[in-house]
């Protein structure tokens, strides 16, 4: 999926935002907004994912050493609060709603329902077949709104034939604490993420305690792993060797190292080479030492 369908599709729901907000007001449906509420939050993480995408490919720099990867973090957290103020917004509207009934001109919202569930379907089309991370989750994002939309056009019809119009402020409170779910979701992973967490996905004693029996390292220490952007992670560590390891062996060793741990998806590797007779300072930083076999291991 190229970048430019990321754009169209987020004017496509910026335009649909500002139907649905005139559509709720005019069919006086509640659900219709919440649902205005989740789109608008579409709306928002596609462009900012469109312009951080942008960002975050800009090479690393003197200013960001790192890269621009994170910048897509402040993007999720940006719209995040704006899910979370909507949503307490639609929430409090709505049980206002189930106190004071108002009418609701229930074909006018069918009409509505079944045009978000078209917009949504062509956003999907559009977006579905990606290996991107960012834009897998865009298309996750419009398969949920068309869930949504159908929940929409089911609970109107009923709505139309029983005139129980109720069912329309429960319906925005469900879909609003789906939304709320979700925030929480993504801000947990976004924190986790600032606040350096070891990546899942990543065994780090398994692939360690590999590479001291493949290498005949003595021992492995002041290990650090971190992910950027919840996608590239990076890992620095200090590693004993024989002192009478000659040159070429080590650079062969760091290069076979960086090969295999690559391949586990650690993409920047940093490792500082230490000799047995070479006291390391950093023993603080230990969390843990991994060492060869016949020492046995320790914890």
């Amino acid at each position: 999926m190229k970048k430019n369908n990321i754009l169209i599709v987020s004017f496509m729901n910026l335009f649909f935002v500002v139907l649905e907000l005139i559509g709720g007001v005019i069919t006086g449906s509640i659900s219709i907004l919440s649902d205005a509420i989740h789109d608008l939050g579409d709306a928002l993480t596609l462009f900012i994912a469109y312009f951080l995408e942008k960002k975050s490919l800009s090479k690393p720099d003197k200013k960001y050493t790192y890269g621009y990867l994170r910048y897509s973090l402040v993007g999720s957290i940006i719209t995040a609060l704006v899910l979370l103020l909507g949503s307490i917004f639609v929430i409090y509207s709505a049980i206002n709603r189930i106190i004071n009934p108002t009418t609701i001109n229930y074909s006018g919202m069918i009409l509505f329902a079944i045009i978000g569930l078209i917009i949504n379907v062509i956003g999907f089309y559009l977006t579905h077949k990606t290996k991107n991370l960012n834009e897998k989750m865009i298309s996750l994002h419009l398969l949920e709104d068309t869930l949504s939309w159908l929940l929409v056009i089911i609970i109107s019809i009923i709505m139309l034939f029983t005139k129980v119009s109720i069912l329309d402020p429960i319906l925005s409170i469900v879909i609003s604490f789906y939304i709320l779910l979700n925030v929480v979701k993504n801000l947990k992973k976004v924190l986790e993420i600032l606040l350096e967490k070891a990546p899942e996905n990543i065994n780090i004693d398994e692939i360690l305690e590999s590479l001291i029996k493949e290498f005949n390292i003595k021992n492995i220490h002041h290990v650090h792993i971190w992910s950027l952007d919840g996608d590239q992670n990076y890992l620095t560590m200090h590693m004993v060797i024989p002192d009478n390891l000659s040159k070429d062996k080590i650079i062969n060793l760091k290069y076979e190292i960086k090969k295999i741990l690559i391949k586990k998806n650690i993409c920047h590797v940093t490792i500082e080479i230490e000799y047995e007779k070479e006291k390391c300072n950093s023993i603080e930083c230990n969390i843990k030492e991994y060492k060869q076999e016949k020492h046995h291991h320790h914890h």
